[in-house]
């Protein structure tokens, strides 16, 4: 009797070891694109890699630090990544085979949520001698890290304005050590809500710094020719010793393939909007940030069928321009 028992009890360690087993073998691994790991920004996507993963016990996201926007969607379209940060702007020019994209266009990328509105701020040393954006005419200045939305959006508001600087080159720890050195007069980086981005506090900690303004004719000047901007008025403070000022900014989200899985889709992006409190801690500007409202009023390209799934569970219209074609 009590050999058959042990025979029993074994089988069953031994069932249930194979149903662990398999649980684990099926758990699916997902990369997320990030950004540097010199960013705020790559801080989020840790936060919120650790939310999935709690929430959404089916796959392993890992974060992967890549050249932000540009380089995440080139990446997904190679397969080399499952999903990963864009910004509205850039996505909706690769959506729409616009600028850069005109050769290469995305139309199966799909949005997922945003997370935060970040301004295009740009750092100066104070002892540049720069009081306005168009003294950066010929000077050594980083239009943002390579590869990134802030690089490309840089290069094209400051063409509009007839401006061309002697661009630099490089990742963002380049062009902070760059600044520091005094080599380049200063970069543009995105902020993080009405604070600058913990490289640019690093910056001013070292050297006294200013962030340039646009004025209201700037601003009606860029907005003529790209109308996917937004401008907006950051309070003093948002360093040490810098006043006010004005300048463009655009939304950061996520975005995925749409051949994506629609389920997974959906229980991330419930998990990233229904559990915010972690992703602030990481991510301060998202304290007081409704992920599922600020997706739809910001989104400006299709939404993954997976996403609009949730935002219609919580009662959310969903506008003609982001229901992608595989809805209609």
């Amino acid at each position: 009797m009590k050999k058959k028992l042990s025979i029993i009890l074994l089988g069953i360690v031994l069932i249930g070891g194979f149903i662990c087993n398999k649980a684990i073998a099926e758990k699916k691994n997902l990369l997320m694109g990030s950004t540097r790991s010199a960013s705020s920004h790559y801080a989020y996507f840790v936060a919120a890699a650790k939310v999935i993963n709690d929430n959404v016990p089916e796959v392993n996201v890992s974060v992967v630090e890549t050249g932000a926007t540009r380089d995440n969607i080139l990446r997904m379209s190679k397969k080399q990544l499952d999903f990963g940060l864009v910004t509205t702007n850039v996505l909706y020019e690769a959506y729409h085979k616009l600028g850069m994209w005109k050769e290469n266009p995305q139309p199966n990328l799909r949005y997922l949520w945003s997370y935060t509105i970040a301004p295009q701020n740009y750092v100066i040393r104070k002892d540049s001698n720069i009081e306005s954006i168009y003294d950066l005419e010929n000077r050594k200045f980083n239009p943002g890290m390579r590869g990134s939305a802030s690089e490309k959006t840089t290069e094209a508001v400051l063409k509009i304005l007839g401006i061309k600087p002697d661009y630099f080159r490089g990742s963002t720890s380049d062009a902070v050590a760059s600044i520091k050195d005094k080599r380049i007069v200063g970069y543009a980086k995105s902020g993080a809500g009405n604070k600058l981005d913990g490289s640019s506090q690093d910056i001013a900690a070292l050297v006294p710094i200013t962030v340039l303004n646009f004025s209201d004719e700037d601003k009606e000047k860029v907005l003529k020719e790209a109308a996917f901007l937004t401008f907006v008025k950051i309070p003093a403070g948002s360093a040490r010793g810098v006043g006010e000022y004005q300048t463009y900014a655009f939304v950061v989200g996520t975005a995925a393939p749409k051949d994506f899985p629609e389920n997974l889709a959906y229980k991330i992006v419930k998990a990233v909007c229904e559990n915010v409190e972690h992703q602030a801690a990481a991510f301060p500007p998202l304290k007081r940030f409704d992920i599922a409202q600020a997706t739809i009023d910001t989104a400006v390209s299709p939404l993954h069928v997976g996403a609009i799934r949730y935002f219609r569970e919580r009662g959310f219209k969903i506008k003609k321009e982001q229901i992608p074609p595989e809805m209609k």
